[in-house]
């Protein structure tokens, strides 16, 4: 009724997108506050008084900072699938994107991936989202969790696809041993702007 119509509305005018997590089931729609505005405001201005002039400063240095940072870069890339897609070099390719979450349960550990996008030539671009202010050095621990995601998706979907990681970041990344081999591409912020 009145809600699904709202939200409706707020996902036609641009300030959520819905979202259908293991991209098919309906009955299990995500909205996600996509107006990158609004989600810095609702942060970090509403209900908030500055109370020096170095507030900003202090501010960008808190956890919450960083873990809006983190959320607003995910936006970003699911604001620029396209720019992802050409820089995957799969701009032809038909694909469905979406984020993934299991619950935990008796027999599987829970699981959230950023970003996937199941593609019409049987791959799937596992997407890990990092926003870092450096270059991204993947540890051995790093590693472990990238596998252990990947093994857990092709486990709880029972998929026969592919299933490629991938990284999008601010800067790249540091190449390691755990790192090569692991990880197919590893997008920029420039591929996410560059025309």
């Amino acid at each position: 009724g009145a809600l699904t119509r709202k939200l409706q509305e707020l996902a036609l005018s641009g300030f959520i997108t819905a979202y259908y997590p293991g991209g098919r089931k309906k009955n299990n729609i995500v909205y996600r506050l996509t107006d990158n505005y609004c989600l810095f405001y609702l942060t970090f201005i509403k209900d908030t008084q500055p109370v020096s002039e170095d507030h900003w400063q202090l501010i960008s240095q808190t956890q919450s900072w960083k873990s809006w940072s983190g959320f607003a870069f995910e936006n970003v890339c699911f604001q620029h699938i396209r720019e992802i897609k050409r820089a995957l070099q799969i701009g032809g390719v038909a694909t469905s994107q979406y984020s993934y979450y299991a619950k935990a349960n008796e027999d599987y550990r829970g699981l959230q991936i950023d970003l996937l996008l199941e593609r019409a030539d049987n791959v799937i671009s596992l997407i890990e989202v990092k926003f870092y202010g450096d270059l991204v050095k993947v540890t051995e621990e790093e590693a472990a969790k990238l596998r252990r995601k990947r093994t857990l998706f092709i486990e709880r979907t029972k998929t026969k696809k592919l299933v490629q990681i991938n990284l999008v970041t601010t800067y790249g990344i540091e190449p390691t041993k755990h790192s090569n081999g692991l990880i197919d591409n590893v997008l920029t912020l420039n591929d996410l702007f560059d025309n």
